[in-house]
């Protein structure tokens, strides 16, 4: 590592949890390998590190373009950032109201519904009775 992974690694710790982030390197090949060190350097490093955003908008921006992309592993993965950052469910229904109106309902519609497993699984949301029969 150097100056600027090691802190970037931290923050992506701090974001993703240290089991998602360790498991991720400890699978990287020597092709994958240098992609990791990139992802870190430059999301983490040069975009996580700089504080103009706090993390709590980082990740609910981060968020939204995740959503607008299709991109479902990323959403799954930085609700539970946005969480572990301090954002509150009603912080995450409201940025997916906005990508809704502002890039397509159904893309919208779709990190809802991936947002809920997390909220559920993290037990800030319970399953409605009929459901869980």
């Amino acid at each position: 590592m150097d100056e600027v992974l090691d802190p970037a690694m931290q923050v992506r710790r701090a974001v993703l949890g240290a089991e998602y982030v360790d498991r991720a390197v400890a699978n990287a090949s020597a092709f994958t390998a240098p992609f990791q060190t990139f992802v870190t350097r430059y999301a983490w490093g040069e975009c996580w590190l700089d504080d103009t955003l706090d993390r709590r908008t980082r990740s609910l921006l981060t968020l939204s373009i995740m959503t607008v992309l299709g991109q479902r592993d990323e959403i799954r993965l930085h609700v539970r950032g946005a969480l572990t950052n301090g954002c509150t469910p009603d912080e995450i229904a409201a940025t997916l109201k906005n990508v809704a109106v502002y890039a397509g309902v159904a893309a919208a519609v779709a990190a809802v519904n991936i947002a809920n497993e997390e909220l559920v699984a993290s037990g800030l949301q319970s399953v409605p009775e009929e459901v869980a029969k």
